[in-house]
């Protein structure tokens, strides 16, 4: 199998068209078309069937495709092990995060990075975790921060294409992010003890999938289904409807941290839960030097976020200070 027409095949896969695939490598379509055509008469299967206006593969095609993955994420790490052997001068690391660590952690990182190794060149992808996940997966990222909520069992931290082999690395805890609750100023819960019972009769405001089945599962320990009146992933937005008095929210400590909206109290309740920020590493076996230097800044700036937080005021301090 040629692996020059192999990787035309993932590109075309990926990109849903000939034409697309094209204007991607440079190429003209009937270059990319022809060499398609080799590559399935030397596979002796059909690998892409017309869907729409576009191409997607079949079922042999995405079994293929796996194993071209496969390729592309080996020949990519070849290619910036290469690039970055000359005391890192040069190199290129792609970084998965979500909106709250990209907000905080991230450019905080990156100019740590930028002061010890200027040539190093990051490139920041804004993904949720499980399409973080999916980046490292396919070889498209390098690195990825991620969350797990505590109401969720651990998740393998570590990531291996198929057919890999040597030790497996667990994901490298960064910080663990409190959950605090988003209130009216005007709220009765500030009167008293900061439980989330007392707020079983309230409208709530919810994020995203993986954040509206945490609050789901801390109400349900707490003896109640919270009614989940509005649903946005925007954490600015969140705290808007808050101080319109349209409901309830429980958002992260980064999200707070990256914006903060007047006329909204924040309150740090222990049964809320807390949010553990990790970052994962993609699947090579040996990361390149960018890749460790990057992780190392990541590590460096949790670190400088949690001695930030340290010296804030505690729960009953917050719930007269962030009557903002």
């Amino acid at each position: 199998m040629d692996p020059k027409r192999l990787l035309v095949f993932r590109e075309v896969a990926h990109a849903g068209s000939m034409s697309a695939a094209a204007r991607s490598l440079g190429w003209t379509q009937p270059a990319v078309a022809q060499h398609i055509r080799r590559l399935e008469r030397d596979t002796g299967v059909a690998l892409l069937v017309r869907s729409g206006r576009g191409m997607s593969p079949t079922e042999a095609g995405r079994s293929l495709l796996a194993h071209a993955d496969a390729v592309s994420a080996q020949l990519t790490t070849a290619d910036r092990d290469l690039a970055a052997f000359a005391d890192l001068r040069a190199g290129t690391v792609r970084l998965a995060a979500f909106p709250s660590a990209t907000a905080t952690l991230v450019p905080r990182a990156l100019a740590l990075l930028r002061d010890r190794h200027p040539g190093v060149d990051v490139r920041l992808i804004e993904a949720e975790p499980p399409e973080a996940r999916a980046l490292l997966d396919v070889g498209e990222a390098d690195l990825a921060v991620g969350f797990r909520h505590s109401s969720r069992a651990p998740e393998p931290g570590s990531h291996r294409l198929a057919g890999r082999t040597g030790p497996v690395d667990p994901a490298v805890d960064l910080l663990d992010d409190a959950l605090m609750l988003i209130v009216p100023p005007a709220s009765p819960f500030l009167a008293g003890r900061p439980a989330l019972a007392r707020l079983a009769g309230e409208p709530w405001i919810a994020g995203c999938e993986r954040c509206r089945s945490h609050l789901v599962a801390v109400c349900a320990a707490a003896g109640f289904t919270p009614e989940i009146r509005h649903g946005t992933d925007d954490y600015v937005v969140t705290q808007r409807l808050v101080a319109a008095g349209l409901g309830v929210a429980m958002l992260p400590g980064l999200a707070l941290t990256a914006a903060r909206v007047p006329g909204v109290a924040v309150v740090e309740a222990a049964d809320a839960g807390i949010r553990h920020v990790h970052l994962i590493v993609g699947p090579a076996d040996r990361p390149a030097p960018a890749v460790r230097a990057l992780a190392s800044a990541l590590r460096a700036a949790a670190g400088q976020h949690r001695a930030a937080r340290s010296g804030t005021a505690g729960p009953a301090a917050a719930r007269s200070a962030d009557r903002t």
